[in-house]
């Protein structure tokens, strides 16, 4: 039977995400997904007037390729894949399967060829700079299980939260984004000794409601690269790469991740040692989605949890560019709510929000129980 939600979902990714233009191309790039979402996709692509361009993929077959390829094979991966991309104007990659941890036996070398030679110059420095483009994962039991609910359970949840009023959430960040835009000096305050203190003079912020993600629901700038200073101990675990993550703390002095540990500190620093750019940070945002309140070891969804906050460590992207460059970008969160241990956030030493909470009257449309989307 025909699921409404999917063409819904569909007619969101190329009316609102990408905004695909008659006569446009877009690439669906699939990773273990069902052939109904992307059918969807591209009929949605046609009705708009477009060209879809569509690749299938396997994360099976990927790490198979990572596991034997040397660097010339690989190299070529990635020029097949740009000659495809620049002749495109948009990019949807939707990822599902039933294994997170697919790559966690990739030894550390092969895994860093594969994101120097075709994660960096494929999605870092083309798709993401060149495109309109967005990525979202598809439910599966497996992602219903980390979550720990059923897997009808999850997919009503999905679809509910994919779908929510972007339009309304983006009018809700204009207040909290033009306050990034004059502050200078942020602090961040938490449980475990996190104390860490940056600038975000000068960079511009960007409200993320729909366009990047599916779900959405972030709204992020970038540090200035050399001004991180002091620690935070991220209580999300999360999963990059194939390793589960654990307790990840981080010590910074100039900007750079001088002291990094975890329940896998080897694994980490190995991460962290990828290049110059990996222990510098290139993001830092407010997760502000009213229906997604908890974590469930899926980046995509756990960076947008209400009363949380992240920071990514690597590269910059183009829109709030602090210059840093790096072939990974990996999101760590923090919740602040009172189940958490709570927090604060300071910009230039009055308290922003509290335990996860807004404490500006301006702010307020964003905390959850004023955002949460209403019933039709």
């Amino acid at each position: 039977m025909k699921d409404p939600r999917i063409d819904a979902l569909a007619r969101l990714l190329i009316g609102h995400s990408t905004k695909l233009q008659p006569g446009e191309t877009v690439v669906i790039e699939g990773i273990n997904v069902p052939a109904a979402i992307v059918r969807a996709i591209a009929r949605a692509a046609k009705e708009a007037g477009g060209t879809p361009l569509v690749v299938l993929k396997d994360d099976q077959v990927i790490r198979e390729l990572a596991m034997i390829y040397d660097e010339a094979d690989i190299r070529l991966m990635a020029d097949c894949e740009l000659n495809m991309l620049r002749q495109a104007h948009a990019f949807i990659g939707l990822r599902g399967g039933a294994n997170a941890q697919e790559y966690a036996d990739v030894p550390a070398e092969r895994m860093k060829r594969l994101l120097d030679h075709y994660v960096k110059p494929v999605h870092h420095e083309y798709r993401s700079t060149k495109l309109k483009w967005t990525a979202l994962r598809w439910p599966t039991a497996a992602m219903a299980q980390r979550a720990g609910m059923s897997t009808e359970a999850f997919e009503d949840f999905f679809f509910d939260v994919c779908t929510f009023d972007y339009a309304r959430m983006e009018a809700a960040m204009a207040p909290l984004a033009e306050l990034m835009d004059r502050t200078d000096r942020v602090r961040i305050l938490g449980p475990n000794d996190t104390d860490l203190t940056f600038s975000i003079a000068g960079m511009s912020s960007y409200k993320s409601a729909g366009y990047h993600n599916i779900p959405d629901g972030e709204l992020f700038t970038a540090p200035v690269r050399e001004s991180v200073e002091g620690r935070i101990r991220y209580n999300v675990p999360s999963i990059y790469y194939g390793t589960a993550f654990n307790d990840v703390c981080l010590d910074f002095e100039g900007g750079k991740a001088v002291r990094a540990t975890a329940n896998d500190t080897k694994r980490l620093n190995e991460l962290l040692d990828q290049d110059d750019g990996a222990r510098f940070v290139g993001e830092f945002a407010f997760g502000v989605h009213p229906g997604i309140t908890r974590p469930m070891q899926d980046l995509l969804f756990d960076e947008k949890i209400a009363g949380s906050i992240h920071l990514a460590q690597g590269n910059a992207y183009d829109i709030s560019d602090n210059g840093n460059r790096s072939a990974i970008h990996w999101d760590l969160i923090l919740m602040q709510t009172p189940d958490y241990g709570g927090g604060e956030i300071w910009f230039d030493d009055v308290p922003v929000s509290k335990n996860g909470r807004f404490l500006l009257p301006e702010l307020a449309p964003l905390n959850p129980e004023n955002l949460a989307r209403r019933a039709d």
